[in-house]
C-alpha cells in the first residue's frame, strides 16, 4: 500500500515550505507560519474527500484509534468488537483506554462477520469496530443496522483501505467514526501520522482536545488555555502533515493506478479452477491494495504460498502464520503479557482467547493468499507477474 513509491517533488516542496519557516509544531507560533497550516491544510483536505464536516489528524493511525474511542466515551470496562483478523493496533488501541477488545469471526470478505457481531453483543458492548482490511470493505449496511438497533457506535478502522467506498460514501464516512493510517507503507503517507473523521460535532471536539493534553485551543495563547478534561499528546508535526498534503492529493491518481494493475492480475487468476476471490459487499468498491484469493484447502494453499515465493513472486501474504495480523499469534494478547498492570476491567473481563472457536475465521483465512499491489511496477512488470503467477497456482493445484 506504498504511497512512498511515487514520492516526489510535491512532497518535497509542502516540507519545504514548513523547514522555510522553522515551526514544526501543528499549534502556535503563528507570525512566523508565513500562512502554512500544514495540519489543518491537510484536515480540511481530508473533510473534502471524504464527504465529512470533521478531520482531526494525529500522530499514528493507532493512535486515531485511541483518540476517535476515547473522543466517543469509551473507558474503563466497555466492550469493543472488533475482527480476529486485523492489525494488533485495533486491538491496542482498546487496551490504551481500558476497555475490553472481544474478538469476532471474519467471513468471505475477510473482514467482521455480522452474524459473528450480532452474537458477540452483550449488555457492555459500546463499539463494533469492523476493520477494512486489504483494501476492501464489511458489510457495512448489516453492521449499521446492528448498531442502530442495539444503540451502539459504528467505527470504521479504515486504515488499510482509504480510497475506497461503500454505497457512494468514502469508507470510513460510513460510520460515527472513521480511522486512517498514514505511515510510511499505507495508500498515502505521512511518513507517521494518521487521522479520525466524523460528522458528530462532540466527538470531533473531543478529539481536538484529547490529543493535545485537553487543550480546549481558544484564543491565541496556550498558556492560558483551558482544560475541560484530561488529555494526551497524539499531535501531528507539520513536517510529517505536510507530506500528507501533498499525498491526499494523489489519493485518486493512486488508486486509478492500483485498480489497473489489479485487473490485470485478477484477470490472469480468475479463470482458473479452484481459484475463488474475496466477496465485495454489493454497493461496495475497493482500493485495489490487495488481491485477495481463496484456495481449495489449506495444505493447498500453503504449497502455493511457498512455490510463489520460490517462483520469485514477492509481496504475497498467507495472513493465517502472521503475528501481526492474525489471532492465531497474539500471544500477548492471549496471555495479557504488559510491562505495566493492566487495569482489573481487563483482565477479569477479557475472553480466554486460547480457548475460544474461530473456525470460522481459520476456514477463510487458512486459504487466503494476498497479493500487494504496487505502483512502481511498469505494465509489463504487472503482465509478466500474471503470467507466473497464474502458472505456478495451476502447478500447485494439478499436483
Amino acid at each position: 500500500m506504498p504511497g512512498f513509491e511515487l514520492f516526489g517533488e510535491k512532497e518535497k516542496q509542502s516540507v519545504q515550505d514548513v523547514l522555510e519557516t522553522g515551526v514544526l509544531m501543528r499549534y502556535g507560533f503563528d507570525g512566523a507560519r508565513n500562512g502554512h497550516w500544514k495540519a489543518k491544510e491537510l484536515e480540511a483536505a481530508l473533510c473534502h474527500r471524504m464527504q465529512v464536516k470533521h478531520a482531526q489528524v494525529v500522530s499514528s493511525g493507532t493512535a486515531a484509534l485511541t483518540v476517535a474511542l476515547a473522543s466517543a466515551g469509551v473507558g474503563a470496562g466497555d466492550e469493543v468488537i472488533l475482527p480476529t483478523f486485523t492489525f494488533v493496533a485495533s486491538f491496542e488501541s482498546v487496551l490504551a483506554i481500558g476497555a475490553v477488545p472481544i474478538l469476532a469471526d471474519v467471513d468471505d470478505t475477510l473482514t467482521l462477520s455480522p452474524l459473528a457481531v450480532e452474537n458477540a453483543i452483550t449488555p457492555k458492548t459500546k463499539v463494533v469496530m469492523p476493520v477494512h482490511m486489504c483494501g476492501s470493505m464489511a458489510d457495512l449496511k448489516a453492521l449499521k443496522a446492528l448498531c442502530d438497533t442495539h444503540k451502539l457506535i459504528l467505527l470504521e478502522d479504515a486504515c488499510q483501505a482509504i480510497g475506497g467506498s461503500f454505497e457512494g460514501k468514502p469508507l470510513g464516512s460510513y460510520g460515527d467514526l472513521g480511522c486512517f493510517s498514514f505511515d510510511y507503507v499505507k495508500t498515502i503517507t505521512c511518513g507517521e501520522g494518521g487521522a479520525l473523521i466524523t460528522n458528530n460535532p462532540d466527538f470531533y471536539i473531543n478529539a481536538d482536545h484529547y490529543s493535545d493534553h485537553g487543550h480546549d485551543h481558544v484564543g491565541s495563547n496556550r498558556g492560558v488555555e483551558s482544560h475541560p478534561f484530561l488529555g494526551y499528546n497524539y499531535r501531528i508535526s507539520e513536517l510529517n502533515a505536510a507530506v500528507g498534503c501533498a499525498q491526499i492529493a494523489r489519493l485518486d491518481e493512486f488508486v486509478d493506478l492500483q485498480e489497473k494493475h489489479y485487473n490485470i492480475l485478477f484477470d490472469a487468476l480468475k479463470n482458473i479452477d479452484g481459484v475463488t476471490f474475496s466477496r465485495i459487499p454489493m454497493g461496495g468498491v475497493q482500493n485495489y491494495s490487495f488481491l485477495n484469493f481463496f484456495l481449495p484447502k489449506e495444505d493447498v494453499t500453503r504449497k502455493a504460498h511457498q512455490a510463489l515465493g520460490e517462483g520469485g513472486v514477492d509481496a504475497c501474504f498467507y495472513w493465517y502464520d502472521n503475528n501481526w495480523h492474525y489471532y492465531r499469534k497474539w500471544e500477548h494478547l492471549t496471555s495479557l503479557t504488559s510491562l505495566g498492570k493492566l487495569p482489573d476491567e481487563v483482565q477479569k473481563n477479557l475472553p480466554d482467547y486460547s480457548k475460544s472457536d474461530f473456525s470460522a475465521s481459520d476456514s477463510w483465512i487458512g486459504r487466503t493468499i494476498s497479493c500487494l499491489i504496487k505502483l512502481s511496477w511498469t505494465e509489463t512488470e504487472v503482465q509478466e507477474r500474471a503470467k507466473k503467477m497464474a502458472m505456478i497456482i495451476r502447478d500447485v493445484l494439478k499436483s
